[in-house]
């Protein structure tokens, strides 16, 4: 399972209503039980909200007017130390309710067709995301959902062609900017390819290339201590590692944290007795951006000459893969056919 941080975690708009740029808008939100205070609007940038406003509540109302770049996803909160409540605006007079006992669950958001839709979205199982894009090719919802929730499984034709479905008013926005990108780096990473070497720092503080671990079946792992997900597997790998280290396995950890000790407190605690590595740069870690890392955990095998095998093996299906590679491997070492 991956894990979607922090959380994210969209009615159909017309394709004029969705040329981007900056644009004046207006939000007047009320917040029942809550009398003063501020509310605080944060822009999504790269899987982080980032405070960009604050306004007064003054009797349990507050407003927002101001220049955007609309539409566009944005969040609102009343504690900048816990997730937002995710908002698509628009160029249009947005009213925001809320309960100051349970600000998330309770915020009821009128007048955004984008974050209608995206909420419809929410509330769906197996959504065919073609399908999607094509009953809704102009919202800029489709185009979120599309980087957010899809491109870490596709590759990069499937990246493409999902782009190519929605509208022309949506080929320049950020999400579709973001997508062409990476697709054009996914192209550069998947098997076959040989692994683009790069460098990164050891918990001694020592550069290590990803090269310099070339010699075995090497698993890149990107995870991070503070991804659920990621502590969850941890185990299997460890036994993986176990079982076929010595035959010809290793294991690189690069790691997605920002603060070093919880990286530590991670590696120790889930006993991951393999080279690991980070910058300490969350989800700008030049190695994730390298590969076109959007979800962790993510793995790509690289065979011993430096050469991507498969990616996002887990479990099972890593067992088998080692099992086949390095029999194989033991195989033609000793002339056998």
């Amino acid at each position: 399972m991956k894990t979607y941080l922090s959380i994210l975690s969209l009615l159909a708009c017309t394709a004029a209503t969705f040329a981007q740029g900056n644009k004046n808008f207006e939000l007047n939100g009320h917040i029942n039980g809550l009398s003063a205070g501020k509310v605080y609007l944060q822009r999504f940038d790269n899987k982080a909200f980032i405070t960009i406003d604050s306004a007064e509540i003054t009797g349990g109302n507050y407003q927002f007017k101001t220049r955007l770049k609309l539409p566009e996803l944005y969040g609102l909160t009343i504690d900048q130390n816990t997730s937002p409540v995710y908002i698509f605006l628009e160029d249009r007079k947005i009213t925001v309710t809320s309960d100051t006992s349970s600000f998330n669950k309770s915020t009821q958001v009128t007048g955004s067709a984008s974050n209608d839709l995206f909420y419809s979205y929410k509330k769906q199982k197996d959504v065919n995301i073609k399908d999607f894009i094509t009953a809704n090719p102009s919202s800029i919802a489709s185009a979120y959902i599309l980087y957010r929730d899809y491109s870490y499984l596709l590759n990069s034709q499937e990246l493409l062609a999902d782009v190519k479905l929605l509208a022309p008013s949506l080929q320049n926005s950020s999400y579709v900017t973001a997508l062409k990108e990476l697709a054009e780096t996914k192209s550069k990473v998947e098997p076959g390819h040989k692994a683009l070497d790069f460098e990164s720092t050891d918990p001694d503080g020592k550069r290590v290339k990803l090269s310099d671990n070339y010699g075995k079946y090497l698993l890149v792992s990107f995870w991070a201590a503070w991804c659920p997900d990621c502590r969850r597997e941890n185990p299997e790998l460890v036994k993986t590692y176990q079982k076929y280290h010595d035959k010809g396995f290793d294991v690189l950890g690069v790691s997605l944290d920002k603060d070093k000790a919880t990286w530590l407190k991670g590696i120790k605690n889930d006993n991951l007795t393999w080279k690991h590595v980070s910058d300490l740069a969350y989800w700008n870690s030049s190695a994730a951006k390298l590969y076109g890392v959007r979800w962790i955990p993510s793995n790509f095998l690289i065979s011993p000459d430096g050469t991507i095998v498969a990616q996002n093996l887990q479990g099972d299906e890593l067992n088998q893969q080692l099992e086949e590679l390095l029999n194989s491997s033991t195989a033609a070492k000793s002339g056998k056919k």
